[in-house]
C-alpha cells in the first residue's frame, strides 16, 4: 500500500478533518497529517500549537499509527521529503473543488508523481470549517458537534487568554 499526505492548516482540526483521516488512514498505509507553517496566512494558533492540539485530538478519537508534521514552502517538496505517492484532500463544495481541481494540477505539473486523491465530506460535516468553528468559538456557541473536546478546550483556552 501507498503512502500519503494529508495537508491543511488545521487551525484547528474538526469532526470533518477527523472524518477524511479515518477514511485515508483505511486506504494507505501510512498517513502524514501535514500542518502548512505560512507566516503569511494569519492563524489563531501557531504551527506548533496546531501540531500538539492535532495530535492530541487524533489520540482523543482513538486514531493511532499516523504522524502529524509541519512544513512550509512548496507541499511536493514535503511530499517527497517523507516517500509520499498520494496528496489526500477533502471536498465540501464547489467551490472546494475549483480550488482543489487548480491546486492539482499545479502539484502534477510540478511534480507528475505525486496523485492527488479527494474524499468527499460526510454530509453531515459539509457546512463544517476551522473558521466557522474558531467564530462559534469566540461568541461562546457550543461547538462540542464540531470539534473533539481537547480541541474545544484549546480553541477556550485560547480566546480566554486574547481576549484579556
Amino acid at each position: 500500500m501507498a503512502t500519503a499526505i494529508y495537508p491543511g492548516s488545521f487551525d484547528p482540526i474538526t469532526n470533518g478533518h477527523i472524518d477524511i483521516v479515518r477514511r485515508a488512514h483505511k486506504l494507505f498505509s501510512k498517513l502524514y497529517i501535514a500542518i502548512v507553517a505560512n507566516p503569511n496566512k494569519n492563524s489563531l494558533f501557531t504551527a506548533d500549537e496546531r501540531v500538539e492540539i492535532t495530535m492530541a485530538a487524533l489520540a482523543e478519537e482513538g486514531i493511532h499509527g499516523l504522524e502529524v508534521i509541519s512544513y512550509h514552502g512548496l507541499l511536493i517538496d514535503c511530499a517527497k521529503l517523507h516517500g509520499a505517492d498520494a496528496i489526500v484532500r477533502g471536498l465540501r463544495a464547489n467551490s472546494d473543488f475549483e480550488y482543489e481541481f487548480q491546486m492539482a494540477l499545479t502539484n502534477r505539473d510540478l511534480a507528475s508523481e505525486f496523485e492527488s486523491v479527494f474524499f468527499m465530506t460526510a454530509k453531515r460535516y459539509s457546512f463544517l470549517s476551522s473558521s466557522v468553528v474558531k467564530e462559534v468559538c469566540m461568541y461562546g456557541g457550543d461547538i462540542s458537534n464540531f470539534v473533539p473536546r481537547s480541541v474545544e478546550e484549546a480553541l477556550k483556552s485560547k480566546f480566554l487568554h486574547t481576549n484579556r
